[in-house]
């Protein structure tokens, strides 16, 4: 994973004073998003990731003025936070991945113990397996019903005899008759 601040910009306000908005651009396996995020939010993070694993210094919380040059010391301050977190974390906490909105990694021992901003699944829960669950030794609309129950199915539904049902019901009372 590769993580960059490539610009900031200044945003307007009513409710507020103006504050300003830094772009994240992440990399990772040969995609590309970005991310905005106020200072208050890497400083929150900052504050959470401190309670469980090893961070590096930000960048000073208080800026005296708004001068271009001290916003671009900033960014490239919380650009170096970001990648010295990166670089040395052997595994990034969940809460991390979520600030930077990066989804589906393998779940990670630290990640649990460390919170997050929001759930999110892990790649491995989010895996379809596929398992056969019905097997028809024959087509169940032309084969006749091997058992009473089959037959009060029948009689009670003439035109579409319900196929799960005989299939499972099949399968767990006949299962010798599955091919092997």
């Amino acid at each position: 994973m590769e993580v960059y601040i490539p610009s900031f910009r200044h945003e307007d306000s009513d409710l507020e004073r103006g504050y300003t908005v830094f772009k994240i651009e992440v990399l990772m396996n040969g995609r590309k998003h970005f991310v905005e995020k106020r200072y208050s939010e890497f400083h929150a993070l900052h504050k959470k990731l401190k309670k469980c694993i090893k961070t590096p210094e930000i960048p000073s919380k208080h800026v005296r003025n708004w001068v271009p040059k001290v916003l671009e010391q900033r960014r490239q301050g919380l650009e170096t936070y970001l990648q010295a977190v990166i670089l040395e974390n052997e595994e990034l906490p969940k809460l991390f991945l979520d600030f930077l909105n990066v989804r589906h990694l393998p779940s990670l021992p630290k990640a649990e113990s460390c919170g997050s901003f929001d759930e999110t699944e892990s790649e491995e829960s989010s895996k379809l397996s596929h398992q056969p669950v019905l097997l028809f030794l024959g087509d169940p609309y032309v084969l006749p019903a091997a058992s009473a129950y089959f037959e009060l199915e029948k009689r009670r539904d003439k035109d579409f005899p319900n196929v799960v049902i005989e299939g499972v019901l099949h399968g767990i009372f006949y299962s010798h008759l599955q091919p092997r």
